[in-house]
């Protein structure tokens, strides 16, 4: 079977349809997983179970596009990659949401542009503009209002898991600053297929005992199709896309639609009955999108050298 061509001439198009996708799956993949876990399969079993199934997807399908040379200090630079973007960012999540209520871990998961922000500023000098801030905090907002209106009040919060959060949501932050010109060498299956490896290798030693205890042979159909989706489009699918956009968009920009997530997955809860539909809902979204239009509309470290030059 000839090899398909995976290069193809990426515009900040391409990039933001991507994250779109990547989110809108990412979205989908709350209330879906809220089924399952923690009542019917252990956090930690899922966990195992999208890092092992996409490493295999990822390296299947590896066989039928085009094989890329990768030298050993970018493989290397991939292992740390895996442990910034994937081990120190879904182990400390699940284990702090665990521990956390889903309130306190949508508000602190809501940081992260923020985070990135300030992090690309300090790290590759990315510009912090009036108009870039101000996007970042239209978009804070909207995801502040739609989570606190859909709260349970409830639930109890554990500083020890908002810390592990907040440990997550800076790991991811420190990925898509750090490794976005290793990204930007390589096709996403080539990227994925050894972060993928290397994450299912490091975590193993942490969810193996989960694992072990763990009967898979009870689970029905319904919950083995459940466990599909968060394998193969919530994990696989996703992760093929976020590359997209890593090697288009700016790691603030890219952060911003992490905001899509609760939009999403309330408006899902709505649909299936789970939730009603408000104003805040309404406002929630507007602003949502309204911060991430603001933050591409800001203007590139590249863009402002260009400015002084022309001075």
């Amino acid at each position: 079977m000839p090899h398909a061509d995976i290069h193809m001439q990426l515009t900040k198009k391409h990039g933001h349809i991507a994250l779109f996708g990547a989110n809108l799956i990412f979205g989908l993949n709350t209330p879906i997983s809220r089924t399952i876990i923690p009542e019917i399969i252990e956090p930690f079993s899922l966990t195992f179970l999208r890092l092992a199934g996409s490493t295999l997807l990822f390296w299947i399908i590896s066989f039928f596009v085009k094989k890329e040379k990768v030298p050993f200090k970018d493989i290397v630079m991939l292992f740390f990659a895996s442990i910034f973007g994937i081990v120190l960012n879904q182990i400390p999540y699940i284990t702090g949401l665990s521990m956390t209520s889903p309130i306190d871990a949508s508000l602190v998961t809501s940081l992260l542009p923020i985070i990135t922000m300030l992090l690309a500023a300090l790290i590759i000098k990315e510009p912090v503009t009036w108009l870039k801030a101000i996007g970042v905090l239209v978009g804070a907002s909207g995801a502040f209002i739609l989570i606190m209106s859909s709260a349970n009040h409830n639930g109890k919060g554990s500083f020890t898991g908002d810390i592990m959060i907040l440990m997550a949501a800076s790991s991811y932050a420190l990925y898509l600053t750090l490794f976005k010109n290793l990204i930007s060498k390589y096709s996403s299956v080539t990227v994925m297929k050894w972060m993928f490896l290397f994450a299912s290798l490091l975590s193993y030693p942490v969810l193996h005992k989960s694992v072990a205890q763990t009967d898979f042979t009870s689970l029905d159909t319904s919950v083995w199709l459940r466990i599909g989706y968060v394998v193969v489009f919530a994990t696989f699918i996703s992760y093929l896309l976020i590359p997209i956009g890593q090697k288009t968009i700016r790691p603030t920009t890219l952060s911003m639609y992490n905001y899509m997530q609760p939009v999403v997955a309330s408006l899902v809860a709505v649909g299936l009955g789970m939730d009603t539909f408000g104003y805040e809902k309404i406002v929630s979204t507007v602003l949502v999108f309204a911060g991430v239009y603001i933050v591409t509309q800001s203007k590139s470290r590249a863009q402002m050298e260009l400015e002084k030059i022309r001075k």
